[in-house]
């Protein structure tokens, strides 16, 4: 049994997260220590301990320790069963990271399978569904992966509620390679409210689309009416020829609707003045679907110290070799070879 220790790196629940699966895909049982040591709030969270009855589930595992705010966890895969699944978080916890958990192990299942997950869907310290659905679902599919997303209900702090659907074909990946951005073919600023005056996502949208000179055509709300709390989410999506980036802000009560849109423009000034096509978050989640095809190279800006620990714990579970090159404004090349077939 492998042991990982959840201290390590960044500290946070992505070493969970990969995890499990890592775990999932290889077939090894793993033992892992201090969950989230480097957290305010150390321990399992809902959707931590979601993430893992959701692995238990899909990998027919034998798991000890599974409860909320435990420091330890040993889980024991068996053999990935496709089918039918819904997963409740039981609060504003995030689906996205609740996907990262089981995404790459289904699309190795021996047939296709469904899940819905209900949570948060744009909630803090986790991608918002937007980046899901819109930046790394694409990129997957670029790689072979036959997956269908839905947002049928978003889910704002702190009552989540909200509900996808995501739909896996078992799929062979195929390597990736992604070096440069290309033109910048598309720019998309989303307001999202729920059960707030429309006039707050018409303020976020005037910032937005004035510093990067947006047409009207380029600007869009939505109001969120089923969503089961007041929320406010601004994104702005940036397509460029070879790959398309989304940087979000929250609103929160109190917090001005301008200082909302100045983070997103602040985010996607610091993106487009790198020459990097990937992003930090993207590079996070690209490691584990490469592996999986076998390798591919990509360069981002900068390599973060959540990118840094996800390669640790791929290490630990996977026969991979991982290069970093340069690390100038240019940004450092990711080359990522597997030594063997999962």
């Amino acid at each position: 049994m492998k042991t990982i220790d959840g201290s390590q790196g960044e500290g946070g629940g992505q070493i969970l997260r990969s995890a499990l699966a890592l775990s999932l895909i290889t077939g090894d049982a793993f033992r892992i220590e201090h969950i989230r040591a480097g957290r305010k709030r150390p321990g399992m969270l809902r959707q931590h301990l979601t993430a893992v009855l959701a692995a238990a589930r899909i990998g027919g595992a034998e798991v000890s320790g599974a409860a909320l705010h435990a420091s330890w966890l040993e889980f024991r895969p068996r053999a990935l069963r496709a089918g039918e699944y819904r997963f409740e978080i039981g609060s504003a916890g995030s689906v996205c990271l609740v996907l990262q958990a089981v995404l790459p192990a289904l699309l190795m299942a021996p047939a296709a399978s469904r899940l819905e997950i209900e949570g948060g869907t744009h909630v803090p310290f986790a991608p918002t569904w937007d980046f899901f659905s819109r930046v790394l679902v694409p990129v997957l599919r670029r790689m072979g992966a036959q997956v269908r997303v839905e947002l049928q209900r978003p889910g704002f702090m702190p009552a989540g509620g909200g509900s996808v659907v995501v739909e896996v074909e078992p799929s062979a990946l195929r390597p990736l390679e992604i070096l440069e951005r290309g033109r910048l073919c598309a720019r998309r600023a989303t307001a999202w409210i729920a059960h707030i005056e429309r006039r707050i996502a018409q303020r976020e949208l005037e910032r937005v689309g004035r510093s990067f000179e947006l047409t009207p055509e380029e600007l869009c709300i939505r109001d969120a009416r089923s969503a089961s709390c007041p929320g406010n989410a601004l994104t702005l999506e940036l397509e460029s020829e070879h790959v398309t980036e989304l940087v979000s802000a929250l609103g929160q009560k109190g917090r001005p609707a301008e200082s909302v849109a100045r983070e997103v423009v602040s985010r996607a000034r610091r993106y487009l003045a790198r020459q990097a096509p990937i992003g930090d978050h993207l590079a996070d989640q690209l490691l584990i679907p490469m592996a999986i095809a076998g390798g591919g190279t990509f360069c981002t800006s900068p390599l973060s110290l959540h990118a840094r620990t996800n390669i640790d714990v791929l290490r630990a579970f996977a026969p991979v070799e991982v290069t970093l090159r340069g690390g100038s404004e240019r940004g450092v090349t990711v080359e990522l070879e597997a030594r063997a077939a999962f």
